[in-house]
Order: structure tokens, then C-alpha cells, then sequence
């Protein structure tokens, strides 16, 4: 009998059962709309922080930002020596400590030993920018200092155009054209990559670093630093006289690189005249709930160092992600509260309004001897339809929303800002960017996507469901208010 009825009920009222569905509908894809894209954000900031930190690596610890010494220079100068005959050329390297910050690789193994460290191992970043000079006739010698430009610039980290180390070349006797080449190092343990730089890449041709070569004159590039230098595996390229085979291309697992060349260890630090130095000591916490804790205990026990953790880099994330995060988890979750609320209200109401139209009806079946519960049950069972059918068309709404902000992908720009850590912006114990990462390189780009996960559907069915009871109670509650008086009095 219920099902019965409630089949013609809802059949003769289409047209109310559809308004009632839609409100309910358009609340509950918009929450869905606004769960996906909030996850799509989050999504999009743990692609630059993973871009920045190693897979698995909860904080990092840099030596402590230095005032520079009055009257230290700000840049890397080259000097080339005489030459005699017309179109000569020289090349040198200057090969420079990441942030000019270094700690003790023994810090490592104190850091490791601190309370709810589970692992620490530690990297050595480099900038190196290497200059080719070419030489009409005469005397030349030509200084770059950072922060000017002249002649052709070429490469530069991951590839693009160089960012820093070019400068006005001084000509002495003759005249002079150079190329200037900056790309980032990594020096790293290559007996743990499971921390640190390489570890947010994935060896796509070639090998990675076996233990044993921990001083061997071998190299794993990134992807894209393979691709502009047309380089490939078993290629040869010089640092400052040091020839190193490549054995392996990265490609990195989110976002772009951060770093060109990786190195054993011990090898960067012979080139950056860093012996038994670190930049960066990377570290895993053994439980991450304690990650606080943890970089309290190492902030207090190891003078002299900076750590940082995911959510100090997070809290430095400017542009339009970050703004986008913010309207998302802010006004967006207002604005769904809000739009629920009243979807909820004109439901209850609407319903409400229709039983009052219905007087004759509900007080005719109590003459006929229905009771109160019965007639409410029957008003609380359409209204659940109705929630039902709401939230169904909700839920489609908002896939079809979700699906057209993946297809579209719109781009947010990520800027990384200072840590406050290793005497540069934009990550631990690194460059601009994080490890490597130059000042041209300070801005990120990410595609937005909105996935929507089974959690997200479970919260709609959630809301179409709670809309059905509310209304579906408000309306039963003047139901049963009712009496078969009313329906003589309707009738008269």
C-alpha cells in the first residue's frame, strides 16, 4: 500500500517533486565541485613541495643564515690568460657552493642519532657556470659579476636560458665574445637514495648509482637537461677538468627539476673544494604526527642550523595556487555551507507548503482511520524520494563540473618564497626554487585537476539523505497537525 501510494503521489506531483530535487540538487554539486577542486589544489601544492623535498623526506636541515663578510664579492669571476693569435678561445669554470652555506658531513650522523629521526643523509648543491671566451687579438681578460649581462648565454638549469653568473666583459688590448653555461650539481649518497634530490626523479634510460660509487666519475642527468645539451647515455662532459660518463637520465616524478647534474658525493665535493661539507641533511621522521617534535629536539640539540619542514615550505607558497587554496578552503566552504542551508530550508518549506495543500487528502485517510504516524511516514517516504532524486542529479552536476576543470586544466603559478633556511629563498638548503633552482626559475606552473574521490560521493549521498529527512520531517510534523475536521471544513 505505502509503495503504492507513494508511486501516484509522486507521479501527480512531478513538477514539485522536480523543484524540490533540483534545490537539493544544485547544494550538493556544488559541495562536490568545491570537495574536488580543494583536492585538486592539495594535489597541486604536494606536486611543487615533492619538486622541492625528496619522496619521503619530512624536514631538511641548512647551516644558518650568515650577514656576508663587508667587502666579499657577489659573483663568480673568470680570468682567461694572453693570447697571441686572432679567434682564439678559453674556457673555465666556476664552480660555487649552493648559498655559499656549508655544514660538517659529521652532522649527519648526529642529526640521524637525534629522537624520532628514522634517517638522514646528506647532499652538496653546486652552481657552476662556465664561460667560453673567444678572442679576437691581444690581451683579454673578462670578469662576470651576477646581476648583469652581456654576450650570449646558453643553457642554464634544465635547460633553459642561463639565469645568473653572466656579466659586462672587460677587454684589455683587444676584443671579446663568451657564451655563459650555468647549470645546477647535486652531489649525493648515492648508499641511501631513497633520501634527498634524486629520489623525487625516476631513472627513465640508463641506471642509477650503484653503492660501490661513491667517488666514481659518473653522472645522472635530468630529462630535460639531457634533452637541451643533446646528451644521452654514455656521453662525456668536463667539469673544471674532471670528465664524468653519463650512466643514467632522471625524469622527475612531479612538477620539473629542480637539479641538471647528480653526482657521488664525494666527487661534488672535490669539485666545490668542500671536503667532508654538506648543504642539506634531509631527514625522516619515524613517526609523522611527531614531525614538530622532532625539529625541535634537532633545533636544540644542533646549534647553528635551520630546519625546516613541508609546512614551512608550504606557508612560503604565494601566486596563484596559493590564492586559489585559499578561496577554495575559505569561501568555497562558506559559500557550499551557505548554499546547502538554504537548499535544506526551501525543501522543508516547499514540502511544508505542499502538504498544507493537500488538507482534504491527508484529513480524509485519518477519517478513514489512518493514524498520525502512518500519514507521516508517507509524507517522510516522498520527501526521501525526492532527497534520493536530488541528490542523484547532484551528484552528476558535480562530476560533470569536476570533469570540466580536469578537461580545461587551467594553469596556477606557484612562487616560492624564503624559508629562512641556508641563506637562500625558496628551499631547504638551496637555491631559488629549492636545490639548484636559479632565480628565473623561482616561479612554478601547475595544471589544475578536480578529482572526486568515493569520500566526496559518500558526503553527497550523505546530504541528499539528510535534505529528504529535513524536509521530509517538516512536512510529516503539519501532517500530522492535521484532523478530519479540516477535510469537511476543505470540503465546505
Amino acid at each position: 500500500m505505502f509503495g503504492i501510494y507513494l508511486k501516484r503521489e509522486l507521479g501527480r506531483r512531478k513538477k514539485a517533486a522536480l523543484v524540490i530535487a533540483m534545490g537539493l540538487a544544485l547544494g550538493i554539486a556544488l559541495v562536490i565541485t568545491v570537495n574536488s577542486v580543494a583536492a585538486g589544489m592539495n594535489q597541486a601544492q604536494d606536486k611543487v613541495l615533492k619538486s622541492l623535498y625528496g619522496l619521503g623526506t619530512d624536514m631538511t636541515v641548512t647551516k644558518a643564515q650568515s650577514a656576508p663578510k663587508a667587502g666579499s664579492s657577489q659573483g663568480p669571476s673568470f680570468k682567461f690568460g694572453a693570447t697571441s693569435s686572432s679567434g682564439s678561445s678559453q674556457s673555465s669554470d666556476r664552480v660555487n657552493t649552493q648559498g655559499g652555506q656549508a655544514l660538517a658531513s659529521s652532522l649527519v650522523t648526529k642529526v640521524a642519532d637525534q629522537k624520532g629521526v628514522a634517517g638522514a643523509v646528506g647532499a652538496l648543491t653546486l652552481n657552476v657556470t662556465k664561460v667560453d671566451g673567444s678572442f679576437t687579438q691581444g690581451k683579454a681578460k673578462s670578469s662576470t659579476t651576477s646581476g648583469s649581462s652581456s654576450g650570449s648565454q646558453q643553457g642554464g638549469p634544465g635547460g633553459g636560458t642561463g639565469s645568473s653568473g653572466s656579466g659586462q666583459p672587460q677587454v684589455q688590448g683587444g676584443g671579446a665574445n663568451f657564451n655563459v653555461n650555468s647549470y645546477s650539481v647535486a652531489g649525493i649518497d648515492v648508499t641511501d637514495q631513497a633520501l634527498g634530490p634524486l629520489s623525487t626523479s625516476k631513472i627513465t634510460t640508463g641506471k642509477t648509482f650503484t653503492t660501490t660509487q661513491t667517488d666514481a666519475k659518473v653522472a645522472v642527468i635530468s630529462a630535460s637537461y639531457a634533452k637541451s645539451k643533446k646528451y644521452k647515455v654514455g656521453s662525456t662532459f668536463s667539469i673544471s677538468g674532471t670528465k664524468f660518463t653519463v650512466i643514467g637520465i632522471a625524469t622527475p616524478n612531479s612538477s620539473e627539476s629542480t637539479v641538471d647534474v647528480y653526482l657521488p658525493l664525494k666527487q661534488a665535493q672535490t669539485l666545490g673544494d668542500s671536503k667532508n661539507k654538506v648543504t642539506t641533511i634531509y631527514v625522516k621522521a619515524t613517526d609523522s604526527q611527531q614531525i614538530s617534535a622532532v625539529k625541535s629536539t634537532i633545533q636544540k640539540n644542533i646549534a647553528g642550523t635551520t630546519v625546516t619542514t613541508s609546512a614551512d615550505l608550504a606557508s612560503t607558497v604565494s601566486g596563484s595556487l596559493s590564492t586559489a587554496s585559499n578561496l577554495a578552503t575559505s569561501v568555497g566552504k562558506w559559500l557550499s555551507i551557505a548554499v546547502l542551508i538554504a537548499a535544506f530550508l526551501v525543501a522543508a518549506l516547499l514540502t511544508s507548503s505542499a502538504v498544507s495543500r493537500r488538507v482534504r487528502e491527508f484529513g480524509t485517510l485519518k477519517a478513514l482511520g489512518w493514524p498520525s504516524r502512518k500519514v507521516t511516514r508517507q509524507v517522510v517516504g516522498e520527501s526521501m524520494v525526492n532527497g534520493l532524486i536530488g541528490g542523484a542529479l547532484g551528484i552528476a552536476l558535480g562530476l560533470v563540473a569536476a570533469y570540466t576543470v580536469t578537461a580545461i586544466s587551467p594553469k596556477l603559478t606557484a612562487q616560492l618564497g624564503s624559508t629562512g633556511g641556508g641563506g637562500t629563498a625558496g628551499g631547504p638548503g638551496g637555491g631559488q626554487g629549492g636545490p639548484g633552482r636559479q632565480a628565473a626559475s623561482n616561479t612554478l606552473e601547475i595544471a589544475l585537476n578536480a578529482p572526486v574521490s568515493l569520500t566526496t560521493i559518500a558526503l553527497a549521498v550523505g546530504l541528499a539523505v539528510t535534505g529528504g529527512l529535513i524536509a521530509g520531517a517538516m512536512g510529516g510534523w503539519r501532517a500530522s497537525r492535521m484532523r478530519p475536521a479540516d477535510a469537511l471544513r476543505s470540503v465546505s
